[in-house]
């Protein structure tokens, strides 16, 4: 489960955490049954506490958010979304390890 530094989004939460944020949110697209989301979760939970106030991290569950997911067409996950101002800006899929989810989303943080 999410440690306190990540917010979990749902059907009714999404677009008002996303739009309403004044920094940018990483949303990691996952679901109970994948693998690797269970692998990148400690790792944002890691870089969502060391970079509180750059940057929000937040997980949707595709299971619980079909809508959502078919909405940016995430097709496999994991599926990170760098949203900056309400648009996605930034897209990552599969499971990556810290340094290079770090690199990854540098420009934003």
């Amino acid at each position: 489960m999410a440690g306190d530094a990540i917010t979990a989004l749902t059907d009714d939460t999404f677009d008002e955490e996303i739009t309403g944020s004044s920094e940018p949110v990483l949303v990691d697209f996952w679901a109970e049954w994948c693998g690797p989301c269970k692998m990148i979760a400690p790792i944002l939970d890691e870089i969502a506490e060391e970079q509180s106030g750059k940057i929000k991290i937040a997980k949707l569950n595709v299971d619980d958010a079909p809508d959502i997911a078919r909405r940016f067409e995430v097709m496999s996950i994991p599926t990170l979304i760098v949203f900056k101002d309400g648009e996605p800006v930034k897209r990552l899929v599969g499971a990556k390890g810290k340094p290079q989810l770090l690199e990854e989303i540098a420009e934003y943080v």
